[in-house]
C-alpha cells in the first residue's frame, strides 16, 4: 500500500510538468555591481580602463562563435569549431549543449612601455563557491586528441584543424608593447547549471617591469556577470530561478 501511494504521488508530480525536465541556463550578462574603473557596453562587453590601458572582456555565446567560425560549424558532430559543438543536433533533446565557457579578451596598451596578461592566471569564481581555471592549449589538445582515432585519415585532419584554430585564436601569454593591441579567447569548462553569478578575476596583470624584465607593478581586475537559471520541462514550461545578484 505504501509503495502504491508513493507511485501515485510521483505520477501526479510528473504529470504537472510532463515526464521530466532539462536545466535551463541563459547567456551571461554583465552584473550590476562593477568596480568604478569598469564600464559596460550595450553588446555585453565589460571594459577595465586605467589611463590609456584597457582590458575588455566579452562572454561569447555558442551562436556567436558558430557565426564567427561558420565554415567550421556546419558539419554536425564532424564540425571543427574547437569552441562549440557546431550545429550538432543531440538525440532525444532540443536543448543546446555547451562545450566550454568562452570569453573574448581584448587589450589596448597606450599607457605603459609594455604589459602582460597570463591567461593561466584568469579564474572564474561562482557565487555558490564553484571555481573554474582557464584551460591552456595543452589541455585542449589532450581533450581533442581522443577524437583522432588511429592518427590518420579524416579524423586526424579534423584534429589538426581544431589545433590550428586554437593556436590562432586563443589569447597568448605575450608582452604587449606600447601602442599595441591584442585579443584572443580564454576557455573555461562549461559552468554547472546551478551557477547564476560569477566573478572573472584576471590576476597579476603586469604593468611595469624592471631592468631584469621582472614585474615591479601588477594589478588584479575583476568583472562580474550573471545569468538566469532554472528548469525547462518537456511540455515547454519554464520554471526560472533568477539570479539575485545585482
Amino acid at each position: 500500500m505504501r509503495v502504491t501511494r508513493l507511485f501515485l504521488i510521483l505520477m501526479v508530480g510528473l504529470g504537472i510538468h510532463g515526464c521530466g525536465y532539462n536545466y535551463y541556463t541563459g547567456p551571461l550578462q554583465p552584473g550590476g555591481q562593477q568596480d568604478s574603473s569598469i564600464s559596460v557596453a550595450d553588446d555585453g562587453t565589460v571594459t577595465f580602463a586605467q589611463d590609456r590601458f584597457e582590458v575588455r572582456l566579452k562572454p561569447m555565446t555558442d551562436e556567436e562563435l558558430n557565426r564567427q567560425f561558420f565554415n567550421n560549424s556546419q558539419a554536425g558532430p564532424k564540425s571543427t569549431n574547437p569552441y562549440t559543438f557546431g550545429n550538432t543536433v543531440f538525440w532525444g533533446t532540443d536543448q543546446e549543449k555547451q562545450r566550454f565557457t568562452i570569453f573574448k579578451v581584448s587589450v589596448k596598451n597606450y599607457a605603459y612601455p609594455k604589459v602582460k596578461i597570463d591567461p593561466s592566471k584568469i579564474v572564474v569564481k561562482a557565487g555558490n563557491k564553484r571555481e573554474y581555471w582557464s584551460l591552456n592549449f595543452e589541455q585542449l589538445d589532450t581533450y581533442y586528441r581522443a577524437y583522432a582515432i588511429g592518427y590518420r585519415g579524416n579524423e586526424y585532419a579534423r584534429y589538426q584543424e581544431r589545433r590550428d584554430l586554437l593556436r590562432r585564436t586563443m589569447l597568448k601569454n605575450e608582452e604587449i608593447f606600447s601602442g599595441q593591441e591584442a585579443e584572443g579567447f580564454v576557455i573555461f569548462p562549461a559552468l554547472h547549471p546551478d551557477v547564476s553569478d560569477i566573478e572573472v578575476q584576471v590576476l597579476d596583470v603586469v604593468l611595469r617591469f624592471d631592468f631584469r624584465n621582472e614585474p615591479v607593478e601588477t594589478t588584479n581586475i575583476s568583472y562580474s556577470f550573471v545569468r538566469d537559471i532554472g528548469k525547462i520541462y518537456k511540455d515547454g514550461t519554464v520554471v526560472p530561478r533568477v539570479s539575485n545578484a545585482n
